[in-house]
């Protein structure tokens, strides 16, 4: 059964840093893209950026960049989402999401987004 499980969030300061992680079970996601998206108390799902299967490529929202990274370890099917200098509006539950087969990356609509892991809460507060 194909599943997608987030980790790794919790409360912060201002300037601090997090490392998510995204596990998955089934083959489903060794070897395909995966996607981070956040989602702000009343705000839409948001993309933050993604993977190509083999870890070679990503893509980054605007706002992502510079501060936000992904990574992945397919020996053990997992995607990292690394946080760096993080503010109080990065507050938000942290998702994980794949598409199945599907080889592109840079797909930034949640719709498109089959597989969806329950979410880790990040609160970057003092």
């Amino acid at each position: 059964q194909a599943q997608l499980s987030e980790s790794g969030g919790g409360l912060v300061q201002p300037g601090g840093s997090l490392i998510l992680s995204c596990a998955a079970s089934g083959h489903l996601f060794r070897h395909y893209p995966r996607a981070w998206f956040r989602q702000a108390p009343g705000k839409d799902r948001e993309f933050i950026g993604d993977i190509s299967g083999n870890g070679n490529n990503t893509f980054y929202a605007d706002f992502a960049k510079g501060r936000f990274t992904i990574s992945r370890d397919n020996a053990n099917n997992v995607v990292y989402l690394d946080l760096k200098n993080l503010r109080p509006e990065d507050t938000a539950v942290y998702y994980c999401a794949g598409r199945g087969v599907s080889l592109r990356i840079g797909v930034t609509g949640p719709r498109e987004y089959r597989y969806w892991g329950q979410g880790t809460q990040v609160i970057v507060s003092s």
